[in-house]
């Protein structure tokens, strides 16, 4: 049986241009972090993430929180939902 806590995770990045900072946000989680440039948020974002998972073991409530988030141990990591089609909307007033 593998032990959920240490397992690697696969998660979604969407990168925002705000001001003159780059903010990263992974949306499963609601975790966001920011930088001077997308690759340097994108890193403060894997850390920010590494520490909530990090006191989510802790607490004792990272497969908990996993499964709320939709993600599904899978090979051996957490690996998030992939969409079979993505747009965006438009609803009229």
């Amino acid at each position: 049986m593998v032990d959920q806590t240490k397992m690697p995770m696969e998660f979604w990045v969407e990168v925002f241009k705000e001001g003159k900072a780059f903010v990263a946000v992974c949306p499963e989680l609601n975790v966001s972090s920011f930088g001077p440039s997308p690759t340097a948020a994108k890193e403060a974002l894997r850390e920010a993430v590494a520490a909530f998972v990090e006191g989510c073991v802790e607490l004792g409530t990272l497969e908990e929180v996993m499964e709320e988030a939709r993600f599904l141990p899978q090979d051996g990591k957490w690996v998030s939902r992939h969409p079979v089609s993505q747009e965006r909307l438009t609803l009229s007033a």
